[in-house]
């Protein structure tokens, strides 16, 4: 990326919207090779109302996902080693609850969602760049989904 300019619009910080003041703090992890951008995302997050955590590349992300499930994956799909579709198979495989949210920048990630398509794998992707509210919305509907599904049957 060094060199590239960035057409991302900037938003301020102020401008996301404040946190949740519930005790329930979903837990997100968050992952990208790209750390302005795992950080940024996980700061949102974070100050949206989520226990959000960090994570560079998908064996890290493992590593945390063992010590603290998550309720939601968000990882980029191009990561070092193992890719985030990669990732987020393998956390479906130990956690079947999880949501899954990737995004990515690259055109060349729509042949690996087809594939994992293909094996009968269904995730949504989000397209860099993306904004704080989109992101959060997305966030918050995946979420919803489970917290409806949990409540379904809890009753």
């Amino acid at each position: 990326m060094i060199g590239k300019q960035r057409t991302s619009p900037v938003v301020p910080i102020d401008q996301v919207p404040p946190a949740d003041t519930s005790p329930y703090r979903p837990v997100v992890l968050v992952v990208d090779d790209e750390s302005a951008i795992a950080d940024t995302v996980t700061e949102i997050l974070s100050r949206s109302g989520y226990a959000a955590m960090t994570a560079y590349d998908a064996n890290d992300a493992l590593e945390m996902a063992l010590l603290t499930p998550p309720e939601l994956l968000l990882t980029d799909v191009v990561l070092p080693g193992m890719s985030g579709i990669e990732l987020a198979i393998t956390i479906k495989r130990i956690f079947p609850d999880c949501k899954i949210l990737l995004f990515s920048g690259q055109a060349s990630t729509l042949d690996l969602l087809a594939s994992a398509k293909n094996d009968g794998h269904h995730f949504t992707l989000l397209t860099k760049p993306v904004h704080p509210e989109e992101l959060l919305a997305r966030v918050a509907g995946s979420l919803k989904h489970r917290e409806t599904h949990a409540g379904a049957t809890a009753g």
